[in-house]
Parts: structure tokens; sequence; C-alpha cells
């Protein structure tokens, strides 16, 4: 697929949200789906944009990552 295809697939499907009386973000259902967002939710600043996380779907690959090992190249991160 193209740039552009993806693109249109990213951006296509995105949408406008609401804050509710306590400011929080209504996702829609078709979005909630389509990320496999249950219940409880991550939201985790990333630098330049925010993640969106099941909670679940996040502590089980975190898991993995930590139980493979801190690879080398993290050792030059500057965070």
């Amino acid at each position: 697929m193209s740039t552009r295809d993806w693109q249109r697939i990213f951006l296509g499907n995105a949408m406008d949200v609401d804050l509710d009386g306590s400011g929080r973000a209504l996702i829609a259902p078709e979005l909630r789906n389509a990320a496999h967002l249950s219940r409880d939710v991550m939201l985790l600043g990333m630098g330049s944009h925010f993640e969106i996380w099941d909670a679940d779907t996040l502590a089980e690959k975190e898991a993995r990552v930590v139980q493979a090992g801190i690879p080398d190249v993290v050792s030059n991160y500057s965070f």
C-alpha cells in the first residue's frame, strides 16, 4: 500500500470527540471497538503525541518487553 493509502486509513477514521461534564474525552464506540478498548484504558504521553491503550493489553505488552530484556541501544537514550 502507498503512504496515501495508509494516511487515508488512519486519518479517514478520525473523528472529533467531546468532553463530558467531568472533562473526560468520549471515544465513539466504533473507535473503541477498532482499538479493542475495554473499560479501563491508559493515556500515555509519548513526546509529540499521546497513545490510548487498553489497560490489560498494555500490561501484557510491557511484561513481554521487560521479559525480553533491555536492548543495548536503550543505553544511549536521553530522556
